[in-house]
């Protein structure tokens, strides 16, 4: 009895805490990739008018046009990138559905060997095949798994996409254009205000994926403030020529 007690929190505590993260509902990554992007674009965006002496109000123009363009891009790129994913999926299931209605032996003992080629032995391998198989629509979602690696009840959605992706590009875009829009007249308050931002998205980005939240930060903030840089050099030179 007392074995049962002191066993049992053990089994409490590896259920809750084996849980794991949606790697595959198909918004996380577009987020992070529109936070990123609306960040670095508009930043670098804004850094190249600058450095071009462009005046306050046509860099303000450059940011919104910069964001409202990003944003739409992006969203339209990840819905139509998302869908065509899922109606590759689609035209899979549909050859494998197919297959299970016109062989279901064949695709039975397919699903057998795979069981055995795992290490079941081949008589429990057939049994469970044969339980499993006795379901259409549940012999379909194990061979999609099996065959394809993919679950068909958890396919990415291209509107949750597309909506992530142009929510969270233009709160990025947003993060250099805030000082203009507060009055300022110098660039640096926008790039201040832009790699703050990265370093915290970066950061933010680590805490969903477990990585080390400062190594995270740094990056971004690296990337972008090069990013900011280069396009502040060209646009002072092309201001040079140009001028």
């Amino acid at each position: 009895m007392e074995i049962m007690d002191a066993a049992a929190p053990t089994h409490v505590a590896h259920r809750d805490n084996h849980t794991h993260r949606d790697v595959n509902g198909g918004w996380l990554r577009p987020a992070v990739f529109g936070a990123m992007d609306g960040l670095v674009s508009n930043v670098a965006l804004m850094t190249g008018a600058a450095g071009g002496a462009l005046s306050q109000q046509a860099i303000i123009i450059t940011g919104l046009a910069g964001l409202a363009a990003g944003a739409f891009s992006m969203a339209a790129g990840e819905y139509t990138s998302v869908a065509s994913q899922r109606e590759l999926v689609q035209a899979e299931l549909d050859i494998e559905r197919a297959e299970l209605r016109k062989h279901p032996k064949d695709e039975l003992e397919e699903l057998a060997a795979l069981y055995t080629s795992r290490g079941v032995e081949p008589a429990l391998a057939r049994q469970v095949a044969e339980q499993l198989s006795r379901d259409p629509d549940q012999a379909l979602e194990i061979h999609a798994r099996e065959e394809l690696g993919i679950d068909p009840s958890d396919l990415p959605s291209p509107a949750v996409a597309a909506v992530s992706s142009f929510g969270s590009f233009a709160l990025g875009a947003l993060m250099p254009l805030l000082p203009y829009l507060m009055g300022a007249s110098a660039i640096w308050p926008a790039v201040l205000f832009a790699l703050v931002g990265l370093f915290a998205c970066g950061a933010v980005v680590a805490r969903v994926t477990a990585r080390s939240w400062w190594f995270s930060g740094l990056r971004q903030l690296a990337l972008g403030g090069a990013a900011a840089g280069v396009t502040y050099v060209l646009g002072a030179l092309f201001g040079t020529v140009v001028g």
